[in-house]
């Protein structure tokens, strides 16, 4: 559990976490240097360490996607932009969280949240690449380490107290909304002024990052319009307009800025209408009636050279509804016509599973990993198959590589539990669903499965020492954890 700092820290923790502010910088095209803007107090190793901890509490408190096509997709999308934004210094994770109300927001370590309502707001790809490159300028220009620095200055916290309140405040929003007090008016107010400031700055190099990565800089000011115009008279605005005021302003700066560039003529991107569709019908929670209607409304919209996405996102209908026959005949002539795209692979193993044929996924998967070796979704998906076909030992072996190489995706952990515990291996089962708990910050659990994984395992063995020496690092980790919120 996470202990509950005094209330003021708790506001002041809120107000940087949502308004991510400082005072607005020189209208330049260069970045300034990190070493003199944020570098007085908070090291980058320090982000990535607090980066992490917000990581493992959102993990706990909010409904993260776990789906494996989606974050392949998001990551390829979002590192695309990074390869052109100036002044990285922390790698970049991107993720989605399951809620329909439009929001994206960055955090220390270059952890980068879109909420999944971005699909329903978006109409292309540019513009969703335009609110990610948004939110990678907030990291690559330091904000949230500049506005706690200078918070820091103006009240007697430490650095290491704001930290603490801000992990509070993400784990349980609502105590640092009933921290805020009506003494505190003014000093919210100003950091509500630093904020506007600070979105422009991320809106300037978030368009320069969005042209130079070859995504069309009007996406910004189209999609800023788009929501200034549906939510102009509404009582409450989204989040994402809480959290990123958008003043008119503010959207006439970002087409200033996106005429200083090339109109891209931007192509339909399949990609990102596969994603799309996904979104609208795994998680968005409507009935599969509902979802044939919204693909059926939305296919006349888009040219044909992106049918195929709607085509797709009926087979995911018929594969939920168990039609197993109509899901097949459109994943067939999808799979001919893409046979490496991995939203059809994806679909085309939970197919085969369905029809209790788990070795035409694995035969079919395997094929193609020899090709892409390092794609997570062929691999998570050819893990579960030879799960479904009883080969458990072939699983945790892929898995023990899987969980290697992307430690932080918990489907591979959940998937070598599974194994793990059908193949008779108590300790590895243990020890996966040590990984999950640890995760999510949960790690008093976390270090009791491993004890117990190590009471079972061989006495003086490899495996005992291994068990040991996670348990050892685990509550190195737990003490660092704990003393952020001191």
């Amino acid at each position: 559990m996470i202990s509950q700092p005094i209330q003021s820290l708790i506001s002041i923790a809120l107000s940087a976490s949502l308004c991510c502010i400082s005072p607005a910088l020189a209208d330049s095209r260069k970045l300034p240097e990190i070493g003199t803007v944020a570098g007085t107090t908070l090291t980058i190793a320090q982000e990535k360490q607090y980066g992490d901890a917000y990581m493992r509490v959102l993990r706990s408190h909010q409904p993260v996607i776990n789906d494996p096509v989606l974050n392949q997709y998001i990551n390829t999308l979002g590192h695309k932009l990074v390869a052109h934004a100036d002044n990285v210094k922390t790698p970049f994770h991107f993720f989605l969280i399951r809620k329909r109300e439009i929001n994206a927001f960055a955090f220390f370590g270059g952890y980068v949240a879109l909420h999944s309502g971005l699909f329903l707001h978006t109409r292309s790809q540019s513009e969703l690449a335009s609110v990610m490159s948004h939110e990678i300028a907030h990291i690559t220009q330091r904000h949230l380490a500049r506005s706690m620095e200078a918070e820091a200055k103006r009240s007697p916290a430490t650095i290491a107290a704001l930290v603490g309140s801000l992990l509070l405040t993400i784990a349980a929003p609502e105590a640092g909304i009933a921290a805020m007090t009506a003494t505190q008016a003014g000093s919210v107010q100003q950091r509500i002024n630093y904020t506007r400031a600070n979105e422009k700055e991320a809106d300037r190099f978030g368009i320069e990052t969005l042209a130079k990565a070859g995504f069309d800089p009007y996406a910004m000011p189209r999609f800023f319009g788009k929501l200034a115009a549906e939510y102009q008279y509404a009582s409450k605005p989204p989040a994402m307009l809480l959290t990123h005021p958008l003043p008119e302003s503010r959207i006439t700066d970002s087409r200033e800025r996106a005429q200083r560039y090339a109109h891209v003529d931007e192509k339909p991107s399949l990609a990102y209408q596969l994603a799309r569709v996904r979104v609208i019908v795994r998680f968005t929670g409507i009935k599969a009636e509902a979802a044939l209607d919204w693909i059926k409304r939305h296919r006349p919209k888009h040219p044909s050279e992106i049918s195929a996405a709607f085509d797709y996102g009926q087979a995911l209908v018929y594969l939920d509804q168990k039609k197993l026959d109509e899901a097949e005949a459109i994943l067939n002539r999808l799979v001919q016509s893409s046979p490496d795209n991995s939203f059809y692979l994806d679909a085309m193993s939970d197919l085969y599973i369905d029809r209790q044929h788990p070795e035409k996924a694995v035969h079919l998967l395997a094929k193609l990993l020899k090709e892409s070796p390092h794609n997570q979704v062929l691999a998570i998906n050819y893990a579960n198959a030879l799960i479904k076909e009883k080969k458990y030992k072939d699983a945790t072996r892929i898995l023990h590589r899987y969980t290697h190489d992307f430690p932080d995706d918990s489907n591979g952990w959940s998937l070598l539990s599974q194994a793990s515990a059908l193949s008779g291996d108590e300790p590895e089962d243990l020890a996966a669903r040590a990984e999950i708990m640890a995760m999510k910050a949960d790690w008093d659990q976390a270090i009791q499965y491993y004890t117990q994984a190590s009471q079972l395992a061989k006495l003086g063995s490899l495996q005992q020492a291994r068990y040991d020496a996670r348990i050892d690092q685990l509550i190195a980790q737990r003490e660092q954890f704990l003393a952020l919120q001191e």
